[in-house]
C-alpha cells in the first residue's frame, strides 16, 4: 500500500500541474517577451522630399552581432525599382519617434523570401536561432511584430500561433488533368515545406520571427498570409491562416551572406 501522504502529495502536484500549466505558459511569454523586444525591428524606406519622409514596408529582427537583420525579400523589393531612389532604414526603439537607420542588404535568398540586412549605428540586443527541423505539428509558438505598421506609433504586437501543419508551400493543381509538365517540373524545383499557423497576422507582419514563448528562440520568419476575400478585406476579415518559413533556411542564409560565424 502507498503511503497515504505521500499519495495526496502526488494528486495535489497533478492538479496544479493540470489546471495551472497555462498560467505558467503564459507567465513564460510574459518574460520572453520583454526580453526580445527590443530585437524587434521596423523595417522602411526613407526619402526626404515625401510626406512623410518614411515609409513603413514591414518587420525585421535582429540576429547575431547586434548589427545584422533577418527579414523577408517580398518587404524590400519595391526598393530595387524605386524611381525616387528610397533609401533603406530599419526603425528601432517605441512610441512615435523610433530611432531609424541606414541599412543595406547583405545577402537575399528570394526561393525562401528571406534577406539579410547590415544596419548602421551601434549593436542591438539580439534573437538566437532555435532548431527548426524539431518542430513539430501542434508546437505552441508565438510571433512579434507590427500588424498595422507605425498606425498607432511604433509598437510590437505579439500573437499566439500553434503550428497547424507543416506542409508544401506551392499547393497543387486541383486534379491530375491541371498538372502539366511544366507544372511538375515547376513542383519539384521549388517546393519546399512551410510552417502553417493558426494564429493571425497582417502584412505588416512580414519578417516578424515566429519564436519558443519559453527560451525566444527563432523557428520561423512569418511571411504570408491567407486572404479569404479580397486583399483590401484582410484588416476587416482575417482569415486566421498565416505562414512561416522553417528557419533553418535562415542559417543557409547567413553561410550565403559570410556570417555563418553567427
Amino acid at each position: 500500500m502507498p503511503n497515504p501522504v505521500t499519495h495526496l502529495i502526488l494528486q495535489s502536484f497533478l492538479v496544479c500541474l493540470v489546471f495551472f500549466q497555462p498560467v505558467l505558459c503564459q507567465a513564460d511569454l510574459v518574460k520572453t517577451i520583454e526580453q526580445i523586444k527590443p530585437a524587434i525591428i521596423g523595417i522602411g524606406s526613407f526619402y526626404k522630399l515625401r510626406s512623410p519622409p518614411v515609409n513603413f514596408l514591414g518587420t525585421g529582427f535582429v540576429i547575431g552581432d547586434g548589427q545584422h537583420a533577418i527579414t523577408n525579400t517580398h518587404v524590400i523589393s519595391d526598393l530595387s525599382g524605386s524611381k525616387n531612389k528610397e533609401s533603406l532604414i530599419i526603425m528601432t526603439g517605441k512610441g512615435d519617434k523610433p530611432e531609424l537607420r541606414s541599412a543595406v542588404v547583405v545577402a537575399l535568398d528570394k526561393e525562401h523570401d528571406l534577406a539579410l540586412l547590415r544596419f548602421e549605428g551601434s549593436s542591438l540586443p539580439t534573437m538566437k536561432l532555435g532548431n527548426a527541423n524539431t518542430v513539430k505539428e501542434g508546437k505552441s509558438l508565438a510571433f512579434t511584430g507590427f500588424p498595422i505598421g507605425m498606425v498607432l506609433g511604433f509598437y510590437p504586437v505579439t500573437h499566439h500561433a500553434t503550428i497547424s501543419s507543416i506542409t508544401p508551400v506551392i499547393l497543387p493543381a486541383q486534379n491530375a488533368r491541371q498538372l502539366d509538365a511544366a507544372k511538375i517540373r515547376q513542383l519539384q524545383k521549388s517546393a519546399y515545406t512551410v510552417f502553417q499557423l493558426d494564429g493571425t497576422a497582417y502584412p505588416g507582419n512580414s519578417g516578424s520571427p515566429l519564436y519558443d514563448p519559453d527560451t525566444g528562440e527563432v523557428y520561423g520568419v512569418v511571411n504570408m498570409v491567407f486572404v479569404k476575400g479580397k486583399k483590401e478585406s484582410i484588416l476587416s476579415d482575417p482569415s486566421g491562416i498565416s505562414y512561416a518559413i522553417p528557419g533553418n533556411y535562415i542559417v543557409d542564409l547567413l553561410k550565403r551572406g559570410g556570417q555563418d560565424n553567427f
